[in-house]
């Protein structure tokens, strides 16, 4: 098994507008997510969800300032770290990652030795 990161990109906007039933149902979504993981022969390894970008700190050279580094639309906003066979695995996986107001990018973990 290799390890991969699925990076969850979506539009911060959607949730800062979003009900408490609509929030309720993507927190569903993960955690149907969490279980889809292993029955599909994967390993939840970890992950975590982001607190906004107006939280962020980003440092270019030895200069700290505010916020995010660059301004998109998408924004990453949290990630899982899953054991998987290989990359179509992954991807496999990855498909049922929600993200409901964006995408996700899945990754391989540099290994060294």
């Amino acid at each position: 098994m290799a390890q991969y990161l699925i990076l969850i990109y979506e539009d911060e906007a959607g949730y800062a507008e979003a009900d408490p039933g609509l929030l309720q149902e993507v927190m569903d979504a993960h955690n149907r997510f969490a279980g889809q993981v292993g029955e599909l022969g994967g390993t939840l390894v970890g992950g975590n969800a982001l607190r906004e970008t107006t939280t962020a700190t980003s440092i270019r050279g030895d200069v700290v300032t505010d916020g995010p580094f660059v301004e998109t639309k998408e924004v990453l906003g949290g990630y899982y770290l899953i054991d998987a066979k290989d990359l179509d695995h992954a991807l496999e996986i990855a498909k049922l990652c929600p993200a409901r107001f964006g995408g996700v990018e899945v990754r391989p973990v540099m290994i060294f030795e």
